[in-house]
């Protein structure tokens, strides 16, 4: 298990023992993401369509910060994002978490995939050949 106090990323083995994580927990496990970005992700499930500026609001977290999870999330493909023009000129960026249903689908296909791993470990184990 990772050290509460510690800022490294929860992986996929701080699961193992816990028989009822929190939702955000599984979700920063499983994806190996940090838990304020899952609190990102959950708070655009609740504010679909928020921009960096009403996400660090709402989070109470700098616009920076705030960006920089939004960034994460998009790789992980949590998170969508939309460009609004603005009636005085220019855009502004929205964001929008994919729904639920979806994110589990996907925390579900990564964690099989991990389970998967760690069975072929162990049928690839074999005492013998170990010096």
């Amino acid at each position: 298990m990772s050290d509460p106090g510690s800022t490294s990323e929860p992986d996929i083995e701080d699961l193992v023992g816990d028989v009822s994580p929190p939702f955000d927990h599984v979700l920063s496990c499983v994806f190996g993401v940090r838990d304020h970005e899952s609190r990102t992700y959950l708070t655009l499930v609740d504010h679909p369509g928020s921009t960096v500026s009403e996400l660090a609001d709402v989070l109470e977290r700098d616009r920076s910060n705030v960006n920089r999870s939004l960034s994460t999330l998009r790789e992980k493909g949590l998170i969508e994002r939309r460009r609004r023009l603005l009636d005085s000129g220019g855009y502004v960026y929205q964001y929008t978490a994919i729904p639920i249903p979806e994110a589990k689908d996907k925390l579900h296909a990564a964690l099989d995939e991990w389970v998967d791993g760690v069975h072929d470990a162990i049928n690839a184990f074999h005492p013998e050949a170990e010096p």
